[in-house]
Order: C-alpha cells, then structure tokens, then sequence
C-alpha cells in the first residue's frame, strides 16, 4: 500500500495507524515520489491512499496517473477541505472511497475493507 500526504508528520501517522490495522505502508511525502516508486513496481502494491492537496499533482490527478500504469488498481483519496473535490466527484472519477480528514483508525479501516470487498465482488 502506498499512503502519500506532504506534511511528513501526519504521513508516518498514518503509517503507523496503517501498521495498526495490519497493512505495509509504503510512505511518501510528494505525489510525483509516490507515482515514481508506483511506476517501477505496479504490482507491488494493493492500494493507494493519497491526500487531495499535494504539491506539484493533487491526488486526484495522481489517481488518473496511477491508473494510466494499472487501471485496476484502488484508491482512496482523503482531504481535509476542497473546493475542487467531494465524494460525489471522487466516485465519478472511478476514485474507490472519499475520506475527509483528520483520519480516525477506525473509518480508515472500513474504507479498505470495503474498497477491497467491492474489488473481490467485481471481479468475482
């Protein structure tokens, strides 16, 4: 799993609250880091969880780089305010689950349960 978010800080937090639920968290603090180390191992990962607000691409753009490399691989894309995205938009944009910030352990995850239990359910 990928968890990417600018301020370092909240980023090894939510690696470590990622560790807590029993995932490996690969962090990266810079969307173009993030779709880099995507780039050269695709299939490395089972998900992507990206903040909105990134320097240089936000994450919704990283999430239409991402799936330019691997159309299938999960998303969910979390914000603390924007303007420019909500939930009803992420969906439209094929973005698996919307979670607004600050991240608490447990909405965390139910978002990956069931972004992975609605993977298994397509493709099944």
């Amino acid at each position: 799993m990928i968890e990417t978010d600018d301020e370092e800080a909240i980023a090894h937090v939510s690696q470590r609250m990622l560790e807590q639920l029993g995932y490996q968290a690969v962090v990266r603090t810079s969307s173009l880091a993030a779709l880099e180390t995507f780039y050269h191992a695709p299939y490395h990962f089972d998900l992507v969880i990206t903040d909105q607000t990134m320097p240089h691409m936000t994450g919704e753009t990283l999430a239409c780089e991402l799936r330019l490399i691997r159309p299938d691989i999960p998303i969910i894309l979390c914000t603390g305010f924007s303007h420019t995205i909500d939930a009803e938009k992420a969906q439209t944009q094929g973005i698996d689950a919307f979670l607004m910030k600050p991240l608490v352990a447990r909405d965390l995850g139910l978002a990956i349960q069931h972004v992975f239990e609605q993977r298994v359910v397509v493709q099944g």
